[in-house]
């Protein structure tokens, strides 16, 4: 078999056990699939749950795509080559209780030959309310799975989600981290492209047993009109990251992707409060103290 097709099959096959995983934590809202063909060659699967017990809106999309790369990608990627294969599963997760946080994973592949080709990904978690217990819990997750294929991955890779889940014209992070890493490949990590395969499967099946715990631990948890709220305001930023700054949402654009699934991650509602100042030794005061960078969760 042809390694992409091997990643292909690969992905699809994560992108129907999240998805039935995610029906069974929500207990009511099933995932609608949307089958779509790219003008410039490839296509994918979309799918989107709303309304749920759970999952307010989410999105586990699956992507194969080919064809030319536009002059600014090309640029971006210093590279001559047109010619380009990139196949992905991309999801968020947005809840409808303010205790439960919103969860981002992305495995990809991408190809230009034999010479030109790598994995990137990640997996981050943006709280609205920051639980510590949660945080480390997750952290450690990710850690435990980076550990199987290189005990130096977990710190290198969760600098790099510092840094990228970065709003820099807020001067606050995203959310709390996870991981998150870029053309890896045999010459800068000792890995087979095999190998690279089965971490990047390794993270995208982290995705069920972090993300189903979390529900868990927190769906029945009350909440007030004001944590809703702070909910849609911590979604705004959550909307300005992925609209200004997210890698894929630009790659999508350019490539001329489906503007459905490029923005399926923007949260159903958001407000932008003019100002907004939490009250000094709030949980939401707690919780903004705490997205910056370097914390060392696991």
């Amino acid at each position: 078999m042809v390694f992409r097709d091997k990643v292909v099959a690969a992905y699809q096959k994560i992108q129907d056990e999240i998805c039935s995983s995610l029906e069974l934590a929500d207990g009511k809202a099933k995932f609608e699939q949307e089958i779509w063909e790219r003008e410039g060659g490839g296509g994918g699967r979309t799918r989107i749950m709303q309304h749920g017990n759970v999952i307010e809106k989410g999105g586990v999309n699956f992507s194969a795509v080919h064809g030319k790369l536009p002059d600014a990608v090309k640029k971006a990627f210093k590279v001559e080559n047109d010619d380009f294969f990139a196949t992905g599963v991309s999801i968020v997760m947005h809840p409808s209780n303010p205790h439960v946080p919103i969860i981002h994973m992305n495995i990809r592949y991408f190809e230009m030959d034999e010479q030109t080709r790598w994995f990137g990904g990640g997996i981050d978690l943006t709280p609205h309310y920051l639980i510590d217990t949660d945080v480390r819990f997750f952290h450690h997750l990710l850690k435990q799975t980076c550990d199987l294929f290189d005990p130096a991955f977990y710190t290198k890779f969760k600098e790099n989600a510092d840094d990228y889940f970065f709003i820099k014209h807020r001067e606050e992070t995203r959310g709390v981290g996870g991981i998150f890493y870029d053309r890896l490949k045999p010459e800068n990590t000792g890995l087979t492209f095999d190998q690279l395969l089965d971490f990047s499967i390794a993270v995208g099946n982290t995705f069920i047993p972090a993300y189903t715990e979390l529900i868990e631990r927190n769906r029945d948890k009350e909440f007030t009109a004001q944590q809703q709220e702070w909910q849609y305001l911590r979604r705004s930023r959550y909307a300005e990251f992925n609209l200004v700054y997210d890698a894929g949402t630009k790659f999508g654009l350019e490539t001329n992707g489906r503007i459905e699934s490029i923005l399926m991650s923007l949260p159903p509602m958001a407000k932008w409060t003019y100002n907004y100042q939490a009250l000094p030794g709030s949980p939401e005061a707690y919780t903004l103290s705490m997205l910056k960078k370097g914390i060392i969760w696991a």
